[in-house]
Parts: structure tokens; sequence; C-alpha cells
């Protein structure tokens, strides 16, 4: 029987997105299944029924959080034109964004998860985290689309790595020496780029 002012897709939602903050915070290891549904105000049985395992909710969890890298991309290259990276660096490795793990990018949060898990997740991971180079090449420039993919990827790379090392530091003077030289580093890695994004093929 449907319970009326119920809608089950905004519960999903809301689910999807409590164990989105909960693996991000805590790692895949640190939270169980109780602490997930009592974040997103369910029960365990309605966790249970929405995604059947824990499992199941990671992945979901992960391709939630990689698909608000892709949204978030072409913004940044719509709405800052030649300056994309640098306005991206700068938010990725900014205060708020690396003080805050349990609303932060997927990327830098959950890969670590991935690299331990299974080959399933690790196909479903690469294949947004191809899409995500993609974007990011697309938005470089130089007439080489192999040359655009390989600084797209070093550029990610950067950054996913610098994030982590600097949230990883006690103090604050060295988390910024960190997260300052991330994102020159970053800059530098994607090189020249354009103003206005190439259209998907």
């Amino acid at each position: 029987m449907r319970h009326k002012g119920i809608n089950k897709d905004e519960t999903r939602q809301k689910v999807v997105a409590a164990a989105g903050r909960g693996f991000r915070s805590h790692g895949y290891a640190g939270i169980g299944v109780d602490g997930l549904a009592k974040a997103a105000g369910v029960t365990s049985g309605a966790f249970y029924s929405h995604f059947g395992s824990k499992d199941a909710a990671f992945d979901v969890a992960l391709a939630a959080g990689l698909d608000e890298v892709i949204e978030s991309i072409p913004t940044y290259q719509k709405e800052h034109g030649a300056d994309w990276v640098k306005a991206f660096a700068e938010y990725y490795l900014g205060k708020r964004h690396r003080g805050d793990l349990e609303c932060g990018c997927a990327m830098a949060t959950l890969t670590p998860e991935v690299v331990r898990s299974n080959p399933k997740v690790h196909a479903a991971f690469e294949k947004k985290m191809v899409r995500i180079a993609d974007l990011v090449s697309r938005g470089l420039a130089g007439s080489s689309d192999e040359d655009r993919r390989a600084r797209a990827w070093a550029m990610l790379g950067v950054l996913i790595g610098g994030i982590n090392v600097a949230r990883a530091m006690k103090g604050a003077r060295v988390a910024d020496e960190v997260a300052n030289a991330t994102i020159a580093a970053a800059i530098k890695a994607a090189g020249r780029t354009r103003s206005k994004v190439l259209c998907a093929s």
C-alpha cells in the first residue's frame, strides 16, 4: 500500500545522498548499513529495500558522486572560459573543499575505496573517469587528441593526489603549501586551454 505524501524517488535520492556523504566521510569500512540508514533518516530495512546491500549502495553513491564532477566541469568551462582550469583547481584545493570530506569530490574521497574493491567497481569507475577526462580534454587547446587527453589525465592525477596529501597534513601552513603547489602543478599539467570548449563528437 502506498503511503500518502511519500515519494519513493525523493526518498531514494535522499538515501543515495546520505550514502555518498557517509562513504566519503568514513570510508567503506568505516560505516555500516545502520549508520548509513540513520544518516538518511530511514530504517535499515528501508535502506536494504532501496539497494539490497551495502556494496550496491556504494556502487550507486560512487556513480552519483562522479556524475557531480561530470556536471561541474562543463559549468566551469562555460563560466570561466580560458581560465577554467585555474578556477577549478583553486576551488578544488581551496580550504572549504579541502575541509569538507562529507560533501567533497568523489574522485578524491572514493578513489582509495575503489582501489580496494572488485573488478566490477573498477570498470564502472573507469567508465566515469574516462568521461571526465574527455570533458577536461575538450577544454584544452592543441591539435592532437592524444596530447590533450594525456594532459587531462595529468591534471586530474595532480588534483586528486594533491588534495589527499593536503588533507593528510596536521598543520594549516603545510596544508596550504601543498595546496598552492598542487594548484600550480595542475595548471601547468593542463597547459593551454580553450576559451570556447569543443562540442562532443
